[in-house]
């Protein structure tokens, strides 16, 4: 009995032994596992990625027409004022900048800023680059139109002189700056490598490809890039570079063409949209008869769906806008992009206002005369898409009993109807500006000759405060304003699309002066 009890102890005993034993080597093959796992992780997380540029024209960023050259040279090259992701003033190589007096400004720059070669980045590069800029063929060219006069006060400090005020002038320092010393008329030659003072640098330039890699003479900051090679593909034509994109061969594109779903697919890469810098309006001259009654003008307004627009004209590929600056800008939050479409509004108006509608149309009565509500609409003739878009108004506008005569005017003479404001209504397109500059539409001398005291002294005040809220306020107001006594209707603008590789994750928060906005967290 006693030897029986021995073995049954001994065999729970061995029972134990083997289980711990098995424990054991589980619990070492999973922190194995996990360290395998954890090592894979780390081979495999990727720290290169591969752009693209289609027709090359040139890699001197200054002389190049190409958007794929001017997206990545900001990689490169920095400019003395950058814009943040809702394109806000942001000081690059500037440390800070003060206006003066209205055509007087003053510039002080971060002195611990280095050239990719170690030089030092001076007050005499920033000169040299705005010299070359008034000399040249540039797309930066009307950034430095204004400048008459570059006086360097020291190493890092300067003072810039212009013929007229501009507001917003350092929204215009946004070009990059180049080194004196390393500057090319013409083109940086294959095998010769430019220098910037950008977190990258260029290490190889051949007839096919570019190669970047991490500058260290880059200044030291907190936003240590993640990215530390970055190979720049060469292609004959933007067909090429979006096939190779669809082959999963580039891993990011920005394009404003609203067509790209028919080169790349609908699958298979991650996209964002933000609104872009196109913006259709229409002006309405209140120096027309019809049009100098602000009862005329909202119920214009009130008739015009511009869904149905963005719909019909182009394929819900264009955003519907209220507001020149509603495309993201810090000043202004977008409060309703459809701007009121509310045809018995319209109607409401005009009847409140003696107004009355009669056999479809329109009329009223003043001073024993009648007449009918019937206005002309310009466009230009060349712009199919927009003659269009006129015919889709003058649809909407004849149901709600306005009558509309649509005007297609040739190139010259749609240009010199602009300048000469020889239109009731005329429909234009515009690039917006960077900065948050409405002189153009509610300045003197502005298409609509549209005249308000209100917004004469907001545009005054907010050229000259650097208040935050203050701004923010105003803008507001002139939002309020354009919108209630409507000098112009916005319509809609352009798509921005950046599509990129969906293993590309971080914080990807591009926007249409830079795709690579916080490129430093980006990662795969």
């Amino acid at each position: 009995m006693k030897s029986n009890f021995f073995k049954y102890v001994f065999a729970i005993f061995v029972i134990g032994i083997m289980i711990f034993a098995i424990y054991k080597i589980k619990t070492e093959e999973k922190q194995e596992e996990k360290q395998h796992t954890q090592i894979k992780t780390e081979q495999q997380k990727v720290t290169e990625i591969t752009l693209g540029i289609a027709s090359l024209d040139s890699t001197n960023p200054l002389i190049s027409k190409n958007r794929n050259v001017q997206d990545i040279s900001k990689l490169i090259y920095e400019p003395l004022i950058t814009l943040t992701s809702d394109y806000k003033a942001e000081g690059c190589l500037a440390e800070e900048w003060a206006k003066q007096n209205d055509t007087t400004y003053i510039i002080k720059l971060k002195e611990n800023i280095r050239w990719a070669d170690g030089e030092k980045f001076t007050s005499d590069d920033v000169k040299f680059t705005i010299e070359k800029l008034k000399s040249i063929d540039s797309i930066y060219s009307s950034n430095v139109q204004h400048i008459t006069n570059i006086e360097i006060v020291d190493d890092y400090t300067l003072q810039i002189y212009l013929d007229t005020e501009v507001p917003f002038f350092e929204y215009n320092l946004t070009f990059p700056i180049m080194s004196n010393q390393f500057y090319l008329d013409k083109d940086f030659s294959e095998g010769i490598v430019p220098i910037g003072t950008g977190m990258y640098k260029y290490t190889d330039v051949q007839s096919t490809y570019l190669t970047l890699e991490k500058n260290n003479n880059w200044r030291e900051t907190d936003e240590e890039p993640i990215l530390t090679k970055i190979t720049v593909n060469l292609y004959s034509s933007l067909g090429e570079l979006y096939n190779s994109f669809k082959m999963g061969n580039i891993d990011i594109i920005d394009t404003q063409n609203s067509n790209l779903e028919e080169y790349i697919g609908t699958i298979g890469y991650a996209k964002k949209e933000l609104k872009g810098r196109e913006h259709d309006f229409i002006a309405l001259n209140q120096a027309n008869y019809f049009l100098s009654k602000k009862e005329v003008r909202k119920a214009i307004s009130y008739s015009i769906d511009k869904t149905n627009i963005v719909a019909n004209i182009f394929g819900s590929k264009y955003f519907t806008s209220s507001f020149p600056l509603d495309y993201g800008t810090w000043v202004y939050q977008e409060e309703e992009a459809s701007a009121g479409y509310n045809p018995d509004q319209a109607k409401q108006i005009l009847q409140e206002n003696g107004w009355i509608l009669r056999g479809g149309r329109w009329q009223k009565t003043e001073n024993y005369k009648t007449q009918r509500l019937e206005l002309s609409l310009a466009v230009k003739a060349s712009d199919q898409s927009r003659v269009l878009v006129a015919q889709n108004i003058q649809s909407q506008l004849a149901a709600q009993g306005i009558t509309i005569n649509i005007v297609q005017l040739p190139d010259d003479q749609y240009y010199n109807a602009i300048n000469t404001k020889n239109y009731d209504m005329i429909l234009c397109s515009i690039n917006l500006s960077q900065s948050p500059n409405l002189t153009t539409f509610l300045g003197p001398n502005n298409m609509a000759n549209y005249v308000n005291e209100e917004t004469t002294n907001i545009l005054n005040e907010v050229k000259n405060t650097t208040d935050e809220e203050t701004l923010k306020q105003r803008y507001k107001r002139l939002a309020e304003i354009y919108k209630d006594d409507v000098p112009y209707i916005s319509l809609y603008n352009n798509k921005f699309t950046v599509a990129y590789s969906t293993s590309l994750i971080g914080d990807v928060t591009p926007n249409w002066y830079n795709i690579f906005y916080n490129i430093t967290n980006w990662y795969k």
